[in-house]
């Protein structure tokens, strides 16, 4: 079933005191275009997140937004170089004996060097907070689908009605096709009284020629029958799995010449009509397409 490009998603997870807000937006684009808005700490996280994203959609652009409210996810615990803090104050000291220095070694010495001091991370808990926010936003991925896949079912719903209106029409200019020649005729055979002599109208078989010429520049058959040929193409491709969107726009593009065609050939009027109803519709429909993943 056809999908639509448009969707929102959100779901939020708590983490001790730590709320965690994760948004997804999707739009209509041409290809698939990842953006993801989130805090410096998660950057390390951005692959496995735009291949989950992958994993859901084939088109569209999509946005991830995520946001952290509350006390900072991971604990951090400061840990003191104590084999190296001894070698220092021990050196201080054989330092001051041998040039018999006065004076305390003031703290900020010992605090103003790196290597002494190391503040860690608990992995365990970057770990596990990393698992759920990627849970997280599976969990939204899961809600823009249902929304596209509910948007989708009315694009769906549309695009037929507005087929209906072009299958009938399509069969209506197969119908025409033998009243369009009827019509030839009485018109060649009028032309032909004004302007030529009674022995050509005689000849049966010299009008029978000019009117199957005529007849044969004008004819509309191969168009209107690729025409119901690329319609019964639309519909079955509508209700098939997956990315079907540029498809769907192929075929409408390939109705559109059908139409041209037809419009560019024909001199009756009520034909003329139908085309620029047809024109309409396949406008309409191109411009819902683009919308359909």
């Amino acid at each position: 079933m056809a999908m639509s490009m448009t969707g929102y998603g959100r779901n939020v997870v708590h983490l001790n005191n730590t709320a965690i807000s994760v948004e997804i937006r999707s739009v209509n684009h041409r290809f698939i275009d990842i953006s993801t808005k989130i805090p410096r700490s998660l950057l390390v996280m951005e692959e496995r997140m735009k291949k989950i994203i992958q994993s859901f959609f084939n088109r569209g652009r999509i946005e991830i937004f995520i946001t952290i409210e509350g006390e900072g996810l991971i604990k951090h615990t400061l840990s003191v170089n104590w084999d190296l803090m001894d070698q220092y104050i021990k050196s201080v000291h054989e330092v001051k004996n041998k040039y018999n220095l006065d004076g305390s070694i003031p703290i900020d010495m010992v605090t103003n060097i790196d290597e002494l001091f190391t503040i860690k991370e608990n992995e365990q808990e970057f770990d596990s907070m990393h698992e759920t926010i990627l849970s997280a936003l599976e969990s939204a991925c899961s809600k823009v689908v249902e929304m596209r896949q509910k948007e989708g079912e009315e694009l769906v719903r549309d695009l037929v009605d507005r087929i209906k209106i072009i299958q009938t029409i399509a069969k209506q200019l197969g119908e025409r096709r033998d009243i369009v020649i009827i019509e030839y005729r009485d018109r060649i055979t009028k032309r032909i009284e004004e302007y030529l002599n009674d022995d050509f109208i005689k000849d049966e078989f010299k009008l029978t020629q000019e009117i199957a010429l005529l007849a044969e520049k004008g004819d509309i058959t191969e168009e209107v029958t690729r025409l119901r040929s690329h319609i019964n193409q639309f519909l079955k491709t509508i209700n098939e799995a997956g990315a079907i969107g540029r498809k769907l726009d192929f075929i409408i593009q390939e109705m559109h010449r059908e139409t041209n065609t037809i419009g560019s050939k024909s001199n009756d009027v009520k034909i003329s009509e139908w085309v620029v109803t047809l024109k309409s519709e396949i406008e309409k429909i191109k411009e819902q397409v683009q919308n359909i993943e």
